[in-house]
């Protein structure tokens, strides 16, 4: 199962007993905003040792529904991509 942000929360209290919850909760909020908002504006976000994020936009295309044969558009999207640095991948791989 993964982590939740109250349990992540929770791991900042425990480590930083000198902040107060809301503070720590505030700090969270703002970082987590601060990639929301560079990632809708197309810039790529790095964490050093931990990965980087960006943004791939798909154009719109022509697609077959492959059931009925019938021609559907495609509307152009984003999608957010994650490249793990290589100390996660060394981790994760046990290396």
């Amino acid at each position: 199962m993964g982590i939740v942000k109250s349990d992540l929360l929770k791991q900042f209290r425990d480590n930083f007993p000198n902040f107060q919850k809301k503070d720590l909760n505030k700090i969270f909020e703002i970082f987590t905003n601060e990639i929301k908002n560079s990632l809708k504006k197309g810039e790529s976000v790095e964490i050093r040792s931990f990965g980087r994020f960006s943004v791939k936009v798909y154009k719109e295309k022509l697609a077959r529904n492959p059931k009925t044969g019938e021609k559907i558009r495609i509307p152009k999207k984003k999608i957010i991509r994650f490249k793990m640095a290589k100390e996660i991948f060394n981790k994760i791989n046990d290396k």
